[in-house]
């Protein structure tokens, strides 16, 4: 989705990166869309979820590095700004980047969604958006208010053609990946 001529950004790239960089550790802000967003601040079951997709992750592919929570420059142009939850990419990919890096060789990122009032906006509607724009191969969206797993895949035209979900206490295949999730476990973690 691209930024219209009666939607004008809230503020210039450069004023978010600055803002951003001042906002407490309590915050995370986003700029998606032109819009800022504020992301929140994850409880207990959501380490929880990030940790499991680490461990399955690194035992499928070692090669691979699930990176926590770098900042990732997204949409078409560039312009905007996401910390997804997690970003699959080679060992040390985003080394030397700074906070807010090209998604470059990027395989997947992964969002688990919060219990906050703009989550449906956010990881469900703007997000796969920006993430297929770029170019990223997979989203994968742990959402616990569905209680699915949801694997979107092969981006085009700003858009992912395949989305596929699977309830939690499934066992699936992420595509192309090689990485097998069960994710009986994750009924554990939702309210």
């Amino acid at each position: 989705m691209s930024i219209t001529a009666d939607r004008r950004p809230q503020m210039s790239v450069e004023e978010f990166e600055e803002l951003a960089s001042h906002a407490p550790e309590t915050v995370t802000l986003e700029f998606i869309n032109g819009r800022i967003g504020v992301k929140s601040v994850p409880d207990g079951d959501h380490g929880a979820i990030i940790m499991w997709l680490l461990r399955q992750c690194m035992q499928a592919r070692p090669e691979l590095d699930l990176h926590i929570e770098q900042g990732l420059r997204v949409d078409q142009y560039r312009s905007g700004h996401a910390r997804p939850d997690g970003v699959l990419a080679p060992i040390a990919h985003f080394a030397g980047q700074g906070e807010w890096a090209e998604p470059g060789d990027s395989l997947m990122v992964v969002e688990v969604t919060s219990y906050d009032y703009d989550t449906d906006k956010r990881d469900r509607v703007e997000k796969p958006v920006a993430y297929a724009e770029t170019g990223i191969p997979v989203y994968l969206l742990i959402d616990r208010g569905s209680c699915e797993a949801v694997v979107h895949s092969e981006p085009e035209d700003g858009k992912y053609r395949a989305v596929r979900s699977h309830p939690f206490g499934s066992t699936f295949e992420i595509a192309d990946l090689g990485i097998t999730l069960n994710t009986e476990i994750l009924k554990q973690y939702v309210r």
